[in-house]
């Protein structure tokens, strides 16, 4: 995983974080939904990239002299 992406993905999640929190003091759902939204985004785009990750790591692995 890249960095670029490392750091989208955890702008991303703050930024749900935050909508999550402002619609949850707002009392307004819809945002807090879009907040919550955004970090299950963001989580599995990370997900995506560690598993990416895991299986170039394998392949190194097997693939050294």
């Amino acid at each position: 995983m890249s960095f670029t992406d490392k750091a989208k993905n955890k702008a991303q999640d703050a930024v749900g974080k935050a909508k999550e929190k402002v619609g949850d003091v707002a009392n307004n759902d819809d945002l807090k939904r879009d907040g919550q939204a955004d970090q299950a985004e963001a989580a599995a785009k990370q997900a995506g990239e560690k598993a990416k990750d895991t299986a170039k790591n394998v392949k190194d692995t097997f693939t050294k002299d």
